[in-house]
């Protein structure tokens, strides 16, 4: 049986997607199963239980011998909430708590961490292990994946494989739910299909012209490719960026959107609102040749690759992973 956590949501969704592409139909899926928005993205997928979020521990511990794997991408993934307490427990906590049943049952573990814990990338964006405890992360949300980062690496025990993935920002099918949090190409879509135009944050750094701050955008398909990767690989345990491996700008990233849903590009600027401003990432791009040299090989999606597919294949028909 396979594991996987915040299964109802958009990357946990997904990832039983290929599972159950792959094969795999033992999928025990965990998540708060009383969030019924998100309901929708399980529809037609094979999955073998659905365990509450609260009820997990008890359950791996009544059925040890049959996990195979456990999928940790459950998460409290708002950054505009700044309960430090929700986090703590959602976040870091219930992932310590996974950590020591992958330990005690020997079970192999990937968990989400996230590019949130980069902070203005004062440091860079090199996934160098020696460096995660001096990151400065800009919100309580990057702070919970960055502590427990810290704390998987200070463990003297551990499992006997482990991954955590520092997620760049994602983009993809299955993000219906999120309302404000969903990605940037999920809200152009919805603004352009209504009003033909779209507004984007002006730039307030002289380094930068409006519309051409940078990010790395990665397409969902591809992030769930490396899952599936070291579940099978297991070996090289760590903490992994992944991204695309390529800043693009926010220019870019609309234009495509534009260009796939056959509209001429009409895009505006406005202020950046004061009480984020000076907390705003104006690049960031995953180095990414940590993850190559362990043998991951396959090419991501360029982002008019991976735009085109999604408003094409998902969006337009409001379709599902």
């Amino acid at each position: 049986m396979i594991i996987v956590t915040g299964a109802a949501g958009f990357i946990g969704s997904g990832l039983i997607s290929r599972l159950n592409q792959d094969g795999f139909s033992n999928i025990i899926a965990v998540d708060d199963f009383s969030k019924i928005e998100k309901a929708e993205n399980l529809e037609g997928k094979t999955i073998q239980e659905r365990v509450e979020r609260s009820e997990l521990f008890a359950w791996i511990d009544a059925n040890p011998r049959d996990i195979e794997f456990i999928f940790h991408i459950g998460a409290r993934t708002d950054t505009t909430e700044f309960d430090k307490e929700i986090f703590d427990e959602l976040n870091v906590n219930f992932s310590k708590e996974i950590w020591r049943k992958c330990i005690a049952y020997q079970i192999p573990l990937v968990y989400a961490s996230s590019a949130a814990t980069y902070g203005l990338g004062e440091l860079g964006y090199d996934d160098n292990e020696a460096l995660i405890p001096q990151l400065k992360p800009l919100n309580p949300y990057g702070d919970s994946k960055n502590d427990f980062d810290i704390w998987a690496l200070e463990q003297e025990e551990k499992p006997f494989f482990w991954v955590g993935l520092k997620f760049f920002n994602v983009y993809g099918p299955n993000e219906y739910h999120k309302s404000r949090m969903a990605s940037v190409i999920f809200h152009a879509y919805n603004q352009i299909k209504a009003t033909e135009k779209m507004k984007l944050f002006r730039s307030h750094n002289p380094d930068y012209k409006d519309g051409e701050q940078m990010r790395d955008f990665i397409y969902v398909k591809d992030l769930i490719d490396v899952c599936i990767f070291f579940m099978h690989h297991r070996k090289n345990s760590g903490i992994y960026n992944l991204g695309s491996g390529q800043a693009r700008t926010f220019k870019d990233l609309v234009t495509n959107t534009f260009i796939s849903m056959g509209i001429t590009p009409d895009i505006s600027y406005v202020d950046t609102p004061a009480d984020i401003r000076d907390k705003y990432q104006y690049f960031t791009e995953a180095n990414m040749s940590k993850l190559r040299s362990v043998g991951y090989s396959k090419p991501f999606h360029t982002l008019e690759e991976g735009v085109e597919d999604y408003v094409k294949n998902y969006l337009s028909s409001h379709a599902y992973l």
